[in-house]
């Protein structure tokens, strides 16, 4: 469907508005959209007007009534626009369904008709107003809406900040606190390591020389150890900074530099005229009856820690107590070794019978004073010899050694055999001392006799070298350790003896190993006796001793004492 009006006047302009309104409405188009088309056709009409001539309004419905169709208006320019080259203008609206009249569009020439037609034409007007205001209530209302979501998401940003904030402070706080406690864990490690490594040593110059090991450079650039009455500061004459002394004096702490330590338990003290820009720790080295000495420090950095320098106290404390050990441990054993060495028999010159003896005692650990060897003569001419080992060590052991020494040889007055003294010396000392216990062999030699006569009790088995070279072990039966809480009768064992022959008395410190055990050392002690030639043992049975000594002592840790006792029968040649 077509229809066309022509427009010259405002009055055929304001027709021509109304008819497009009229139709739009016919066909459904909604009133928005309607008064959209309306308003644009009238502010172009208006301009066809203004520019003059006549101008064509064309409206044209395409589509079938079952279908939705197009509403589409062109407004051609008169033939002298055309001419002058002005554009048509036109414009397409959906139209939802079918004109319900033939006739709706048309508009009387009436002037009042036309009015009324123009005053009708409000009410689309008021409509889009009203949807207008519904729209401007619907806006309001969605920025109300809006500002209450934007307070809402800023009260929510700034909770979020301030979450974020503790979560950040709770992981500083964390991150704070595992610090700390892996400091604290490694200063009670290094305090654990350091306190073995110091008290593993039974030689206070040893923990003296660590000290500085272990402390630097991580907690200290410098050590110095102030021992009162160590000979080399005596005679060094080492001058040592005034907070030193005043350590030595209090007992207490003290940090010399040029500005306060702030350090837990320690006093400030003004900076040394030795070294005024180097701060100093001194730590008094505590025993429980007066200072040992002191432990001069300088710190790694510009200071110490606080917490470092607790530990660096407490590790003083402990080295001191180490030292104090140490010093006990060493005056003890000289003691013991002493009267140990003093003991020791001079061996008694025997025609034809030649003796040599060591004694070396233990250089590490506690392990000194039961070792012990001795050779006399009884009444009738014979020879005894003995070694022995009392268990225990140190100045106890090395007095009951003695005590055990003198017994035997009153005992060995009435001449009795080797088997009888080491059963009297068992009596005695089960007697004398029920929780000692100690093992021992005696060996008897006699000019007159061509045999040697032997006992043992808990010892090591005797090896004797034969003339042609060969070795024996004489690991006869032997009786039980002396002192055990049981009656023993220990007896004797013989064996021939040809001029030549080399009898060894040893203790276990000698052939004992602790990843090896006792016999693999017997045999490589048998071993070294049989490589000897009888012409150099008849020569000089002192060097052979030294001999069978280093080769077995090589891999020793000479952690117990060591006694050897060689008995060498002279060969005929010798002896002429």
């Amino acid at each position: 469907m077509m229809r066309t009006w022509q427009i010259t006047t405002v009055t055929d302009a304001a027709r021509a508005r109304i008819a497009l309104a009229r139709l739009a409405a016919a066909y459904g188009v909604p009133t928005v959209e309607r008064t959209r088309l309306a308003a644009a056709l009238s502010g172009h009409l208006r301009q066809c007007l203004t520019k003059g001539g006549t101008w064509m309004l064309t409206l044209d419905m395409a589509g079938s009534p079952a279908e939705e169709g197009l509403l589409h208006a062109v407004v051609t320019p008169s033939p002298e626009a055309c001419a002058a080259g002005e554009p048509p203008w036109e414009v397409t609206v959906p139209c939802p369904e079918a004109a319900r009249s033939a006739e709706d569009g048309a508009v009387a020439d009436d002037p009042a008709a036309l009015a009324e037609a123009l005053l009708g034409a409000d009410e689309d007007t008021a409509v889009v107003l009203d949807k207008l205001t519904e729209q401007e209530d619907l806006v309001a209302f969605h920025r109300e809406e809006l500002h209450q979501t934007n307070q809402g998401v800023l009260a929510l940003h700034a909770e979020l900040d301030a979450a974020g904030l503790a979560q950040r402070e709770a992981f500083a706080a964390e991150r704070s606190a595992r610090n700390e406690a892996e400091s604290a864990r490694r200063r009670l490690t290094f305090l654990a390591d350091a306190s073995a490594v110091l008290t593993s040593s039974l030689n206070h110059e040893e923990i003296v020389r660590r000290l500085p090991d272990l402390l630097v450079p991580e907690y200290a650039s410098s050590v110095d150890i102030w021992l009162f009455d160590h000979e080399d500061d005596k005679r060094r004459s080492t001058p040592h900074p005034a907070a030193a002394v005043v350590a030595a004096r209090t007992g207490r702490p003290q940090y010399a530099a040029d500005h306060p330590g702030g350090l837990p338990g320690v006093d400030d003290h003004p900076p040394s005229a030795l070294d005024p820009g180097r701060p100093l720790l001194c730590v008094p080295l505590p025993t429980r009856r007066a200072p040992l000495g002191v432990l001069t420090l300088s710190p790694p950095g510009p200071r110490w820690d606080p917490d470092d320098a607790v530990m660096l106290i407490e590790l003083t404390r402990r080295a001191s107590i180490a030292i104090d050990n140490a010093r006990r441990f060493e005056h003890n054993r000289d003691i013991a070794e002493t009267l140990q060495r003093a003991l020791l028999t001079d061996l008694p010159a025997t025609p034809g019978l030649s003796l040599a003896a060591r004694y070396l005692p233990a250089t590490h650990g506690l392990n000194i004073g039961g070792d012990w060897y001795d050779a006399f003569r009884q009444r009738d001419g014979g020879l005894i010899t003995v070694i022995g080992d009392v268990t225990g060590h140190g100045l106890h052991a090395a007095v009951m050694m003695s005590q055990l020494r003198t017994a035997l040889r009153a005992y060995a007055v009435d001449g009795d055999s080797p088997g009888r003294l080491l059963t009297r010396l068992h009596r005695f000392l089960h007697h004398l001392q029920p929780d000692l216990y100690a093992t021992a062999v005696i060996a008897r030699f006699h000019p007159d006799e061509p045999t040697l006569t032997w006992a043992a009790a808990g010892h090591p088995p005797p090896v004797l070298r034969l003339p042609d070279g060969t070795v024996r072990t004489l690991d006869a039966k032997p009786g039980a350790m002396l002192g055990i809480p049981l009656t023993q009768e220990i007896g004797d064992h013989t064996v021939r003896l040809a001029p030549g022959s080399t009898l060894a008395l040893y203790t276990d410190g000698l052939v004992e190993r602790r990843a090896q055990g006792i016999d693999p050392g017997i045999e490589r002690l048998a071993e070294a006796l049989g490589g000897f030639r009888s012409a150099e043992l008849d020569a000089d049975l002192e060097g052979s001793a030294d001999r069978i000594l280093h080769p077995l002592l090589s891999d020793s840790e000479r952690d117990d004492d060591v006694c050897l006792l060689l008995c060498h029968l002279q060969g005929e040649g010798a002896r002429a």
